[in-house]
């Protein structure tokens, strides 16, 4: 549990570092209320002892009226290794916000299916719903941390190819960011401790954190650090991409 508390303080740590930064950026307001985003990364390594490749494909749209949200978003990540499948991982999410009652604070549901290779998921299902508060948000500064329960139904793969085919309910934990500096510079960052109530060695970390350079309005250069560990499989990755980010606010 070490390594997880080091990770939580140094992802706070960069959050709080970047609160400095002011700048402006497209945004909802009263007569923009959706927003919709593609990006396409990878990274290529060649050698004279074999090569690697990596795609990531996502897909967001979001849509925000004054006391609710609702963002949906697909994730597919596709590598190889000296020919050999590493990486073949595909995420889908659906989640809402519900903006009444105390200032800042707002009510979150989820549902999220997640499919991977690399960290060994045949299935999973994850729903739930909880409660965030915003710590910052403004045209300058997005800061948010999140808490809540989910139902975890999952088929994972174990040690020497066992099939584990189980539920549980996990705490889930994010913190969430995004600044832009001089609205030429993004950093955005989403990132999740998820543990089960019922086992405390069956955790999930997933951490994305991107880095974008704005060329267009709509068109940006994008780099991206993901991490993500399944405890229970004893199986993570790190992966980073580096390619074009393209959106829309309307």
């Amino acid at each position: 549990m070490t390594k997880i508390a080091t990770c939580i303080k140094l992802l706070i740590l960069t959050a709080a570092i970047t609160c400095f930064f002011e700048s402006t950026y497209a945004q909802f307001n009263d007569s923009t209320h959706y927003h919709t985003a593609f990006q396409s990364s990878g990274s290529i390594n060649k050698t004279n002892d074999g090569a690697a490749y990596l795609l990531n494909n996502a897909f967001r749209f979001n849509i925000k009226k004054k006391d609710i949200s609702l963002n949906f978003s697909n994730n597919w990540i596709y590598g190889k290794q000296n020919g050999n499948l590493s990486n073949n991982d595909f995420s889908t999410a659906l989640d809402f916000n519900l903006y009444k009652g105390i200032p800042h604070f707002f009510y979150w549901g989820l549902v999220n299916y997640n499919t991977s290779y690399s960290l060994k998921i045949n299935n999973q299902l994850l729903a739930g719903a909880g409660i965030a508060y915003s710590l910052f948000d403004s045209a300058n500064t997005y800061l948010n941390i999140s808490d809540g329960v989910l139902f975890d139904s999952s088929d994972l793969m174990l040690a020497n190819n066992k099939r584990d085919v189980y539920q549980t309910y996990r705490n889930s934990l994010r913190l969430q960011f995004r600044f832009n500096i001089k609205d030429r510079v993004v950093i955005d960052g989403s990132n999740f401790l998820q543990n089960s109530m019922q086992q405390q060695s069956d955790y999930i970390i997933r951490s994305t954190t991107s880095l974008s350079f704005k060329l267009q309005k709509w068109l940006s250069l994008t780099t991206s650090l993901n991490y993500n560990r399944v405890n229970r499989t004893n199986s993570e990755n790190l992966l980073f991409t580096y390619g074009v980010t393209a959106e829309k606010w309307f």
